[in-house]
């Protein structure tokens, strides 16, 4: 029998990644396997380990406190901090923590967790010696979750370790600007950057930012302090932004750089019980924005821009894809006009595959047109806006019955309307050709749907036109 090349066997084994299994049987074949499938397995056990039992968790912590090196040891042991008998006696035979391309906060406390199960002063010394252990050892990571003071730029091998780095959460609670200024020299290539926590002083995190080549996505989920400069900063990289997250964002950061985002695909809005005049500061300049490219729209908690986002929703080129706009219970009466946002969808966004939004009453027109005009829609979650109007159930599922495009095969609706069975049952044969519907519909009063619908949706259910619906329970 002739020997497969390593290049087949990494190809064989690439397939079976998801095979846990049959990647442990691959293990225990001979070296050459072994030495091929281990960097497979180790590549997510990090994060499986700590999410598993706390055996488990301990297993993984002790294997990485087995690659300490001599010397940090030495140094625990110096400092009254005693590691786990359990860890091994030698250096493991392969170097696990070398195959890390991502780390992690949370597998870092996991590890020291298990020294120290309470809160301890020498926590800090451990948690130094294990990042350097990380950051002399890893070549080329590619995300780091950066939620620690330590100075991981100043730690031997760093620049080996960052250089590549591509996606960084950085918290400013624990980061102070100087590590970051370190880190700007390190690493000029991220494309993703997501901001957490606050501080006064973001000279190092806005030098980071501008030493960067191409950064396609900035995620903002700080608060406090209004910071001027991290806007400026923003609007300079204005050419290379493709992906924004706002999450929290009001009242840390002036939002003027959104003008200068004319690349931007995706754009995501998070925020509540935020001040009339950061709303008033942020509709200004989401009104002179102009995303030509925008692809993804996504706006959460608080609605009152909707006048604004259809305005944007305009001024496009008319490939968005995916939009929702959906607020909690408590903010849906800020959700004013839907009509005008459903109209500016309906006759701007031809390409659109998956909406999720309120309606209200008067608003049944824009939803007809949305139909008739937006013919790739796949997925349509409509939620009312807790009107009681108990009267346009049928009407809605009459005009979804009559102008939905083929292709639309997932429904959502919540609301406390009103169903005939005539009007179930019509629309759902409506789908007897495609037998391919997943049909979800949630009522906050739970006596608009009666035993009788519930009969309905099963029997097309039995028929395979619905493949699934929160109404059958199996």
């Amino acid at each position: 029998m002739k020997k497969l090349n390593i290049h087949c066997l990494i190809l064989i084994f690439d397939e079976l990644r998801a095979d846990k299994k049959s990647l442990y049987s691959c293990l225990l074949v001979n070296k050459e396997w072994c030495y091929l499938v281990i960097p497979m397995l180790w590549k997510n056990y990090p994060t499986y380990f700590i999410m598993i039992s706390e055996k488990s968790r301990e297993k993984f912590s002790n294997i990485i406190l087995s690659c300490l090196p001599k010397s940090s040891k030495q140094l625990l042991l110096e400092n009254n901090i005693k590691l786990p008998q359990t860890i091994l006696s030698k250096t493991p035979t392969f170097n696990y923590v070398s195959l890390y391309k991502f780390l992690e906060a949370k597998i870092i406390n996991n590890i020291t967790n298990v020294v120290f199960k309470d809160y301890s002063k020498k926590r800090n010394l451990l948690e130094q010696e294990i990042y350097k252990l990380f950051v002399s050892q890893c070549k080329g990571i590619k995300e780091l979750e950066w939620q620690t003071s330590q100075p991981l730029p100043s730690f031997p091998g760093a620049l080996t370790c960052f250089s590549r780095l591509y996606s960084l959460q950085v918290d400013l609670s624990h980061v102070n600007s100087n590590n970051l200024y370190e880190m700007a020299h390190i690493c000029k290539d991220l494309g993703e950057l997501t901001i957490c926590g606050f501080s006064q002083d973001v000279r190092g995190l806005t030098f980071l930012i501008n030493e960067q080549r191409n950064l396609k996505s900035i995620t903002l989920n700080a608060k406090k302090e209004l910071c001027q400069e991290l806007s400026k900063v923003l609007a300079r990289k204005g050419h290379t932004i493709s992906n924004l997250s706002l999450v929290g964002s009001f009242g840390f950061i002036s939002h003027s750089f959104l003008t200068s985002l004319v690349n931007l695909k995706k754009l995501k809005v998070c925020y509540c019980f935020v001040k009339y005049e950061e709303i008033e500061e942020f509709q200004e300049y989401l009104a002179n924005s102009i995303f030509p490219e925008l692809q993804s729209l996504e706006i959460y908690y608080n609605l009152l821009c909707l006048k604004e986002f259809a305005k944007l929703i305009k001024k496009t080129e008319g490939n968005i894809s995916n939009i929702s706009a959906l607020s909690f219970l408590n903010f849906n009466s800020s959700a004013e006009y839907t009509g005008i946002f459903l109209k500016a969808i309906s006759n701007h966004c031809p390409k659109i595959k998956n909406l999720a939004t309120h309606i209200g009453p008067e608003d049944l027109k824009y939803v007809k047109s949305l139909l008739i005009n937006c013919r790739n829609l796949i997925s349509l979650n409509l939620d009312s806006l807790r009107e009681n109007n108990n009267n346009i159930g049928d009407e809605l599922l009459d005009i979804l019955t009559k102008f939905s495009p083929r292709c639309l095969t997932n429904i959502m609706i919540s609301g406390d309307w009103k169903y005939s069975i005539d009007s179930f049952e019509n629309y759902f044969e409506s789908y007897r050709e495609q037998k391919s519907l997943r049909f979800m519909i949630n009522c906050l009063n739970g006596n608009k749907i009666t035993p009788i619908h519930i009969e309905v949706v099963r029997k097309y259910y039995e028929e395979g036109i619905i493949i699934s619906s929160n109404l059958i329970i199996k």
